[in-house]
């Protein structure tokens, strides 16, 4: 292969080196941002030699090359860094991939809370079925104990979202989770108790209660991230220890309080003047907006500034809007039962179900709303339709709030009047999100059609391939190779992990569940240690150590990628212990890596193993296709 050629057949056809904005490479494939994806021709890349596949993903376009990828990737950056000087200021493009910068930050600053807020979701709605049955008392230490554990993760959300937000933006995650620990320290939340305004230097500081906000660390953070690098730009090396963590604290706390939390309480305050406005003059169309628009509110964490609209409306004999937003999270639940329903991964099932069942008898939609919703944002149009419509309906039927409850849940019922009316409207919005989902899916059209043509190409080659091998014209070629046709060679890969295996076109990424990569399986680690599959060469190796290839001795290349898209970890959490081109047995160790950590950076760790020059044998078959597997247990044969 011309690896020369090849790269500069990329850059052309992703649009020229004007387009792009950056590069990086994984194991498989070129990972480039680009300034206009529409200028990136995917059908002639596809159909070039030397390239398997195209995927557009994450805001990333990648070409997918396989193990020569590190090669073309030198030719390409040879002639220069790419600072995306040729990006077309405000153009949809660019603001295409600010979205999913920012629904790339969101989801994986929440994804590694998704399971906690399930299980703390759970506690609480137990607490609730408990204290209904009459089997434990409010005022007793067996419910305090249990509350705590069920409101812990959500009273202290800053403090947590400030170490996850910071390792996705690969900051101090100490010094983040400080400055949400500053936030719920008790010198800072008794100042809330004793006024609703205090005074930082002669500043004037409008306070608010960040228990269970989001919105603010989002910012902080963010904030936080740029102040970091120009701190450590600026110090010297021998000072940054301490020097950087004390001017970060000094700076971002004050700036926090001062700024950006009374900069959510203003904003909760006109949107519930807006909110009340819009009832009083249509509560139709007061349901609709409410409807479709108050989960992101939740997001945001700007819904709790709305409960003393609440509270004084229910003074003054009831309140219409704890109804109208009650649709939107009845559409959430709907779509996590929806999930459910239409699914056929086992860990998606499990977190949708046990997230509906939480959300109906507790009221807690975090599962939801950062497990599936943000994860899938296709479903981000359904919660605003069923929303909406179940609020129309709300606000059409005139429904009230007429006892404080601020969760909707099957115990809180008959806190509305009248209640049948408002089980309606809920089970309206519920019944349209669930039904979206298990109509038109969860997972984007281009997603879905891309891993559609994928598998259609991928036929349609794999039945040409099976055909020219009965040619005498392959036979030829294969003996010029070097592959002796006439004598028949097997070659048996064992486990190179210890864990449970899974079939290939499970895995979450389409480049290998299509097979473009080549045929193979995947397993789920239960060890954090991969060893060789064969005796064998070490033929491909990544500074990222998250995946590798060696080949046998029969010329078989096998490539195991360690988890999905864990290339963005850069290396952390993974260990090498070999290097390309040395001589490995069977069942030495390549690579060792930290299963909690990678798992807690909210990366999954299915391990495809592929045999990437599938098309040089005639038979690659699985011998285990699910279940438990031990390392050196056998489990592909690969026949010529």
């Amino acid at each position: 292969m011309d690896h020369q050629k090849l790269a500069q057949n990329i850059v052309d056809y992703v649009g020229g080196r004007q387009n792009i904005q950056s590069l990086t490479h994984c194991a498989t494939r070129l990972r480039f941002v680009l300034n206009d994806n529409r200028k990136a021709d995917s059908k002639t890349l596809e159909n070039t030699t030397g390239i398997l596949k195209v995927v557009e993903s994450g805001g990333q376009f990648q070409v997918v090359v396989g193990n020569d990828v590190s090669e073309v990737y030198k030719h390409i950056v040879a002639e220069g860094e790419f600072d995306g000087a040729g990006a077309a200021a405000g153009s949809e493009q660019e603001n295409k991939s600010i979205r999913s910068a920012i629904f790339g930050l969101i989801s994986g600053s929440l994804t590694p809370l998704i399971p906690v807020f399930a299980g703390a979701g759970l506690v609480k709605a137990l607490l609730i079925v408990l204290e209904r049955a009459g089997w434990i008392a409010v005022d007793s230490g067996t419910y305090a104990i249990l509350a705590a554990a069920g409101n812990s993760i959500f009273y202290f959300l800053p403090i947590l979202l400030g170490i996850t937000i910071a390792r996705v933006l690969n900051v101090n995650s100490y010094v983040a989770a400080a400055i949400g620990a500053a936030l719920m320290e008790p010198n800072f939340t008794a100042l809330t108790a004793a006024g609703s305004t205090t005074h930082f230097l002669g500043i004037p500081v409008s306070l608010m209660n960040y228990a269970s906000s989001v919105f603010p660390m989002f910012i902080a953070v963010s904030i936080y991230a740029v102040l970091e690098k120009f701190l450590k730009k600026i110090m010297h090396k021998n000072v940054q220890l301490f020097a950087v963590p004390f001017f970060s604290l000094v700076i971002m706390v004050p700036l926090t309080a001062m700024l950006i939390g009374p900069f959510g309480q203003y904003v909760g305050q006109w949107i519930g003047d807006i909110v009340n406005f819009l009832i009083n003059s249509n509560s139709v169309i007061a349901g609709i907006i409410l409807g479709g628009t108050w989960s992101f509110l939740v997001l945001l964490g700007l819904h709790w500034a709305t409960v003393p609209i609440i509270m004084g409306n229910l003074s003054a004999g009831g309140d219409l809007i704890a109804p109208l937003a009650a649709t939107s999270v009845a559409a959430s639940m709907g779509i996590g039962l929806g999930v459910f329903l239409k699914t056929k991964d086992k860990d998606l099932k499990a977190l949708s179900g046990s997230s509906f069942l939480s959300a109906i008898l507790s009221g807690v939609t975090e599962p939801i709303l950062y497990g599936i919703i943000l994860r899938y944002r296709k479903t981000l149009i359904y919660l605003v339709a069923a929303g909406a419509i179940g609020g129309g309906l709300m606000g059409y039927l005139g429904v009230k709030l007429i006892v404080f409850n601020f969760f909707l849940n099957v115990f809180t019922l008959p806190a509305q009047s009248p209640m049948l009316f408002y089980i309606i409207g809920v089970l309206t919005a519920i019944a349209g999100g669930a039904l979206c989902v298990v109509l038109f899916g969860y997972e984007s059209k281009k997603t879905d059609q891309g891993a559609e043509d994928g598998n259609k190409q991928l036929l349609e080659g794999e039945n040409e391939r099976l055909l020219s091998v009965e040619s005498s014209t392959e036979k030829m070629e294969q003996n010029a190779a070097g592959i002796n046709t006439n004598t028949a060679m097997e070659c048996l890969i064992t486990s190179p992990l210890e864990g449970t295996v899974i079939p290939l076109h499970e895995v979450e990424d389409v480049v290998f569940s299509s097979e473009s990569m080549g045929k193979g399986i995947a397993i789920i680690p239960s060890k954090g240690q991969l060893v060789s599959p064969v005796d064998g060469v070490v033929s491909v190796t990544m500074k990222s150590a998250h995946a590798i290839a060696v080949t046998s001795d029969e010329g078989v290349e096998i490539l195991m990628h360690i988890g999905i898209d864990t290339v963005r970890l850069k290396g952390q959490y993974f260990t090498q212990k070999v290097q390309q081109g040395d001589r490995v047995h069977q069942g030495e160790v390549l690579i060792e890596f930290d299963m909690d950590r990678i798992q807690n950076e909210g990366f999954k760790l299915t391990t495809p193993i592929v045999v990437t020059n599938s098309d040089q044998f005639r038979v690659i078959t699985p011998l285990l296709s699910e279940g438990t597997v031990a390392v050196k247990e056998e489990l592909l044969s690969v026949r010529s």
